[in-house]
């Protein structure tokens, strides 16, 4: 999206697309939709989240991995992030939702590591990296190298950022703990992130307060459809790291696309501003209401179009456009193509 957005390192953008083009994919394709270049990420430091949310898509898509990126085996067919986590919004706690989601690793095809937490005797949580049984120790040891290091962190994150959504809350580290010396891609994460992140340790995995374990999940069958859609933008920020006022708006707009998405009023009001400073500040980080609430129908119109069960018409009353045509007009506005021209596109780019 072109909006102003929570950013991350670079260096996440970098991996992707090397994994990807080891893969065939047509990376330079890709950023050419986002309108991206590949010299603007070597040059910045910091990339649009939403904006790697939608590469991210893309290239699972294409390769039909939903695990791409993150430390696994074979391919992880499309749909079973879905089913693992209709699974696990159902326990009662965060402990027994990482156990089904241990549980759940061992059983779909793919993975070949698994989370494991367990209570420390000095008040901390541990969340591990470990192998399913069906993974020798040795073959085991051999993943968890430096020449991984990126799936590995990738991995650890998305395990993180999952539990925080599972609760509805940050969850603050104690550490994280890599098993490898540091890579250079590394440093800008040992700088800036706010707990100690330490080196050549026996495992791979991260620490946090007990205490978080026996808190409530929060999430259901509908908020899992809005976290999907999302997905992995959720997964690769922090929420502290979304302060800005149009981050704020696009977090209450995308919770729903329908015609009952909230009006620039109901927003303000929820948000404690008058619509007018509320259009006053949105224009001062160079964007506007409207603007928000386009790229929020037209991210969501990208996650509908590459379900193949949705019709461009159920789509349209998903996002409650009164008639098919109005979608039509607006995704051919948005993107340059309609949405039957953009589902022949990805079905192209997923048979080359």
């Amino acid at each position: 999206m072109l909006f102003l957005d929570s950013h991350i390192s670079s260096e996440y953008v970098l991996s992707l697309l090397a994994m990807a083009e080891e893969q065939g994919c047509d990376v330079d394709n890709m950023l050419d939709e986002l309108n991206v270049t590949r010299c603007e990420i070597e040059k910045n430091h910091q990339f649009s989240a939403v904006k790697y949310g939608q590469l991210y898509q893309k290239v699972m898509v294409v390769v039909q991995d939903e695990c791409f990126g993150m430390m696994s085996g074979d391919r992880v067919q499309l749909g079973s992030f879905r089913l693992m986590c209709l699974s696990v919004i159902h326990c009662d706690n965060l402990y027994q939702a990482s156990i089904r989601a241990g549980e759940f690793s061992e059983i779909c095809r793919g993975f070949l590591t698994r989370p494991r937490t367990e209570i420390l005797d000095n008040g901390l949580a541990r969340t591990q990296m470990s192998g399913i049984r069906l993974l020798s120790p040795e073959d085991f040891q051999s993943l968890m190298s430096a020449e991984n290091a990126d799936k590995i962190r990738t991995s650890l994150a998305v395990w993180h950022r999952f539990n925080c959504w599972l609760t509805g809350q940050e969850i603050p580290l104690e550490s994280i703990s890599f098993s490898f010396p540091c890579p250079e891609s590394f440093r800008e994460l040992v700088e800036s992130y706010p707990a100690p992140i330490r080196f050549d340790q026996t495992f791979n995995g991260f620490e946090f307060d007990a205490k978080y374990l026996q808190d409530k999940i929060v999430q259901n069958a509908k908020t899992l459809e809005d976290f999907l859609r999302m997905a992995p933008y959720h997964l690769v920020i922090r929420e502290s790291a979304k302060s800005t006022l149009a981050n704020k708006v696009r977090t209450i707009l995308s919770k729903d696309v329908s015609e009952s998405m909230p009006g620039a009023e109901s927003v303000a009001s929820q948000l404690n501003l008058s619509f007018t400073t509320l259009r006053r500040r949105l224009q001062l980080e160079d964007t506007s209401f409207q603007k928000i609430k386009d790229d929020c129908r037209l991210e969501a119109a990208i996650h509908y179009l590459n379900l193949p069960d949705l019709s461009s018409a159920n789509i349209a009353e998903r996002l409650g456009f009164d008639e098919p045509s109005a979608f039509f007009r607006a995704f051919k506005k948005w993107t340059g193509l309609t949405p039957g021209e953009y589902r022949k596109q990805m079905a192209q780019q997923s048979d080359s």
